[in-house]
């Protein structure tokens, strides 16, 4: 449907996120770059054991994600297609080349940061997500359907 095609290309085209994440009990939200899976079922993220998202994600793995359409200068900004998805936050134990390689061909100039000991991958699950494709058109979504897109 459009609007499947529509969520589909908003998750593949944008690559930053905002991350919202429970620090200290209340809301955090600081800008990252986010890579997702084929089939929307994880969105991953690369980040430094120093940030506070990532000591926040340690306390408690409940987080969302904020995508938003880039801003094309519109007179109504409200009609920029975004979406939230909450979803639980694990690291990734180990190294995964298959991964690493596409985060670098999604973000070429994030190299040096591999060869940081503190930075590491961590998998977001969606629980599910809230699509607006426009001003009033808005989506209640589970997480079958974000990996059915």
């Amino acid at each position: 449907s459009d609007v499947r095609s529509a969520l589909s290309g908003l998750l593949r085209k944008e690559r930053i996120a905002h991350l919202a994440t429970l620090c200290g009990g209340a809301p955090m939200a600081s800008m990252t770059l986010y890579l997702p899976d084929e089939t929307f079922s994880a969105f991953y993220v690369h980040v430094s054991r120093l940030a506070w998202h990532t000591q926040d994600m340690l306390q408690d793995p409940r987080v969302a994600l904020s995508i938003v359409e880039t801003d094309d200068g519109r007179a109504d900004p409200f009609t920029l297609m975004r979406v939230s998805i909450r979803g639980d936050a694990s690291q990734l134990s180990r190294e995964n080349a298959a991964l690493k390689a596409k985060w670098l061909g999604r973000f070429p100039e994030q190299a040096i940061n591999f060869e940081l000991a503190d930075f590491s991958f961590w998998s977001i699950v969606p629980r599910d997500a809230r699509f607006v494709a426009g001003f009033g058109r808005i989506h209640n979504l589970s997480a079958t359907d974000l990996a059915s897109l």
